[in-house]
């Protein structure tokens, strides 16, 4: 189509700002050639359509696909449609930047090894990356604690500084924000995010386009609530965007949530991000985009929009997004964006339509949920998940039934008396005895994964404490307490407004900025509350204001964890306890031995207000982001190493060649049928990435890679983390599916990484009979039920599934992110039939089973699978293929996308040469 003898799709439209003339893709000049209901698109289906429209080429994007898309939400768009999808940037968070640039680095080493370019392989568009402490904190509740976790850090990541500084000086169009500095989440929301970008073309004038980002964490999409369309992908996806792949994304429902009414006085950006991720997953919203709209929007603030936002993970969605408005425009400015880049993102949205106001024209969008605001309460989630949502006046009857209900993610199959259990602790120091109950709260940590950008909560949580030190009140001696910020503006803050020392006099001290104890890196408990747990076998509990609260993942010794704002953490660190009524029984007396009840302590909003008034203003964040890229004196010491290839030393435990080209041939094979293959472990529902690929706390020295690490000669106060030693792929593929708490029904009656090798019955580590296996030249399968691979972005949960040998994953529903990392490493993911699952076809996991699987393959086709027990008797029922695109089946076929981008890369070199063989 032609306007004016011109194509449509290449047509551009122009404003002038400060005197600069902007050029940028108009939506609207669809509408008004007969294209789809432009104005009727949701907010996000627009910013995709902009995206596709802008990259227009006629070969990866083509006309049809432009029409189709903006025809989203009618009756003409075809069903199961894909586009091609390139964000604007990348970010990468530090224990998944890690292996991303270690797989750069080999893919330079592989293609000079074939013949080709190394120094071709660079990333296409900006990549920041965000160092994380990546260490448990050994020090809590001490004045030094941020200064010895520091220096404890960078003493054991010493090596993996070493190569990022190496990766910012040999890798182009990559950035890197110094360790100690800030958490990704929020580096991203207060700093790196341009929400518009612009780019100076040849004739001198600029392009202007939406912001839009993909990161290597799940809680990316905290940027939706800046308006950013963005969202957490797995490393392996992130490669693929860096050299250049786009992403086939199928075309998503979007649903609408109209929000109406205001928050109630005391509630919480927390509690509605709590009750959020409740309601949407009840609603099973994976894999779709959510998008609020209507007049309650205007009276959220940026922080609580980031804050539920950042929750997208928990609540299933791929993105929890809020248009941008004048609060978007407000917040850009308190943080210190340059005023000519406000008035840039105002003038480009409100000319191209992305620009809402309470007037704007409702959009069409695949379902609407109407949400009162006023309705939700003061809340907590756990013990377990966190979407099981819980009343504050409601915590101590769901605890006490947690204990009897039967063992799974809502209970622990105990007796009625174990609520009674107590034991007394005597502390090192000859002070007084505590004891210690089921139910009592030994872990209480304000952590930086979602509230610490939400100076509401910050300061809520900061003048309870004030009004608790003055009321004499003290957090219990066998309370763990940490305050791990987001970014360092955070911690201006409090200081500046007095609040930091009432904080740190209830042990809140600042211990690290970056993932703490939501990730598992809190450390170990003191030796005598961890000695009375183990003994007396007693439920014990976190409280933390996190994003996650999985089985295993805050701390192995901790059953029981729930999720809450900053201030309600600080007030059950003083009540010591979750078996508690805080609406009505009271958290402790005051000096003069009257009681005293949350509500004596829960600051108002006008109190709240006052403070930031006082405290926050844009020359904190100015301060901050000017040096957010500098570095401590022990960053900028560091030499880089120099070559444009890496030098891999063999005797590191923490870098490590990885061998996903080893014995790679130039051409890929075509797709076969997969024969004989057995099960490695039979799981239940919700099995996350932790389970799959533990990241935090340090690594058993009684494990598989622990004995790894001893054996070369690591100390074992050097072990570290999974997530720390990413960069090695020997310890992560005996790292992976080690959870303690990972369940395995085929070796029942057992808990933790292990597995029984069916040849000779014997139960061992996963990993050891994934070896003897491979000896075998044996392929393996992993089954599962609901949801699998929820969790983190974690993308060694696909590469250690993968290099265990493991050809084919089937469950009765994925994970996004995982599912598509387990396409993009070569693994096959399949689904069972609706209604069906393993035990309902009769399978036990004791089978072979092979699978029909072809070269003609297409996305979701059914193929039959074949399962042989012990006696040769055949079982055979059909699975869903899950490539969700044309490209994953690609990818699968070169087994797996990074050997794709090789084979491309060696294309480009000597056209012509591959090609696909039997």
């Amino acid at each position: 189509m032609t306007i004016n003898g011109n194509d449509i799709f290449a047509v551009r439209s122009t404003f002038t700002l400060n005197g600069i003339t902007y050029s940028y893709y108009r939506l609207g000049a669809l509408e008004e050639a007969g294209i789809g209901r432009i104005s009727k698109l949701p907010y996000s289906i627009k910013i995709l359509l902009e995206s596709v429209l802008r990259q227009y080429d006629g070969k990866a994007v083509t006309k049809e696909q432009i029409e189709n898309l903006a025809k989203w939400g009618t009756a003409e768009m075809p069903a199961n449609m894909e586009v091609p999808f390139k964000p604007a940037r990348i970010v990468l968070q530090d224990f998944t930047g890690v292996p991303v640039v270690v797989d750069l680095a080999s893919l330079r080493k592989a293609m000079k090894e074939m013949g080709g370019k190394p120094e071709r392989i660079n990333p296409e568009i900006p990549v920041d990356l965000v160092i994380d402490h990546a260490e448990q904190v050994d020090r809590f509740g001490t004045p030094d604690a941020l200064e010895y976790n520091v220096d404890r850090g960078f003493e054991l990541n010493y090596e993996r500084y070493k190569f990022f500084k190496w990766a910012t000086h040999s890798i182009h169009n990559f950035r890197a924000v110094p360790p100690s500095t800030a958490i990704i989440h929020q580096a991203n929301l207060e700093v790196l995010a341009p929400v518009v970008q612009s780019i100076k073309e040849s004739g001198g004038n600029y392009l202007a386009f939406p912001d839009t980002c993909f990161g290597t964490d799940s809680h990316t999409p905290m940027i939706n609530g800046l308006g950013v369309v963005g969202w957490g992908v797995g490393g392996i996806e992130a490669e693929a965007g860096m050299l250049g792949q786009p992403s086939y994304i199928p075309v998503p429902e979007v649903i609408g949530i109209r929000l109406h009414g205001k928050l109630s006085a005391g509630v919480t950006g927390t509690d509605l991000a709590l009750h959020i991720t409740n309601l949407l997953r009840n609603k099973k919203v994976v894999g779709k985009w959510v998008e609020f709209f209507g007049e309650g929007v205007a009276r959220l603030s940026l922080a609580d929009r980031a804050t539920v936002s950042n929750m997208s993970p928990e609540n299933g969605a791929t993105m929890t997004i809020f248009p941008i408005d004048q609060e978007t425009l407000n917040y850009l400015r308190l943080t210190g964006r340059e005023e000519g880049q406000v008035q840039l993102v105002e003038a480009y949205c409100k000319s191209n339509g992305l620009f809402y106001t309470p007037e704007s024209e409702e959009a069409v969008y695949t379902e609407v949920i109407d949400l009162d605001l006023s309705v939700i309460e003061t809340s907590v989630a756990g013990p377990k998940r966190p979407q099981d949502l819980i009343r504050l006046a409601d915590v101590k009857e769901s605890f006490r039934r947690a204990l009897t209900h039967e063992a799974g993610n809502h209970g622990y199959g105990l007796q009625e008396d174990e609520a009674s259990k107590e034991v007394q602790v005597r502390h090192p120091g000859g002070g007084k005895a505590s004891i210690l109950k089921t139910g009592s709260i030994v872990l209480a940590a304000i952590t930086s994964c979602t509230n610490t950008s939400n100076a509401n909560v910050m300061i809520g949580a900061g003048l309870l404490a004030k009004k608790a030190v003055e009321k004499g009140l003290h957090v219990p001696p066998y309370v763990k307490t940490s305050l791990s910020p987001g970014s360092k503006v955070v911690t201006d803050y409090l200081r500046k407004a007095g609040l930091l020392p009432f904080l740190e006099q209830l042990g809140f001290y600042l211990v690290g900025y970056g993932c703490t104890t939501c990730v598992g890196n809190s450390g170990p408990l003191p030796e005598e509350i961890a000695d009375a747990i183990v003994r007396n076998d007693l439920i014990v509990s976190g409280v933390l204001s996190g994003n996650r609260n999985f089985e295993g993942r805050i701390h192995p010794l901790i059953k029981a964890n729930f999720l809450a704002s900053p201030p309600l953490v600080v007030a059950y660190a003083i009540a010591g306890t979750v078996d508690i009524n805080l609406k009505v029984e009271p958290m402790g007396k005051d000096r003069d031995g009257n009681n005293v009840y949350l509500a004596d302590l829960w600051p108002t909003e006008a109190e709240i207000q006052k403070t930031i008034s006082e405290t926050i203003s844009k020359d904190l964040f100015n301060y901050r982001n000017e040096r957010i890229f500098a570095g401590s004196e022990d960053w900028n010491r560091l030499k880089a190493i120099e070559g444009l290839l890496y030098e891999w030393e063999e005797q590191s435990t923490y870098l490590q060649n990885p061998p996903f080209f080893e014995n790679l041939p130039r051409n890929p094979r075509s797709i076969r049928p997969l024969h004989h293959l057995r099960v490695l472990a039979k799981l239940g529902d919700s099995i996350t990435t932790d389970h799959i690929s533990p990241a935090g706390g340090t690594i058993p020295k009684n494990s598989v890679a622990g004995k790894y690490l001893t054996d070369r000669g690591v100390e074992e106060g050097k072990l570290s983390s999974y997530g720390a030693r990413r960069g090695n792929h020997h310890v992560m593929m005996r790292g992976a599916f080690a959870n303690i708490r990972l369940r395995n029904q085929v070796a029942p009656g057992t808990e933790g990484g292990v597995t029984t090798y069916f040849p000779n019955g014997e139960v061992m580590s996963i990993y050891d009979a994934a070896m003897k296996y491979r000896q075998e030249r044996v392929g393996l399968i992993i089954m599962a039920g609901i949801d699998y691979g929820m969790g983190s972005s974690r993308d060694w949960a696909a590469k250690a599934t993968c290099l265990l040998g493991v050809k084919a994953v089937i469950a009765q529903s994925f994970e996004r992110i995982h599912r598509s990392n387990l396409a993009l490493m070569g693994v096959l993911p399949l689904q069972f039939k609706e209604g069906e699952q393993a035990d309902t076809l009769g399978l036990t996991g004791k089978e072979s089973y092979s699978i029909d699987i072809h070269e003609h393959i297409r996305p979701r086709q059914t193929v039959k699978v074949t399962a042989t027990d012990e006696r040769g008797r055949q079982k055979q029922f059909e699975a869903i293929v899950r490539f969700d695109s044309e490209m994953e089946v690609h990818y699968y076929r070169h087994g797996g996308v990074l050997q794709m981008v090789l084979r491309d890369k060696l294309s480009m070199d000597k056209p012509g040469t591959l090609e696909t063989v039997d």
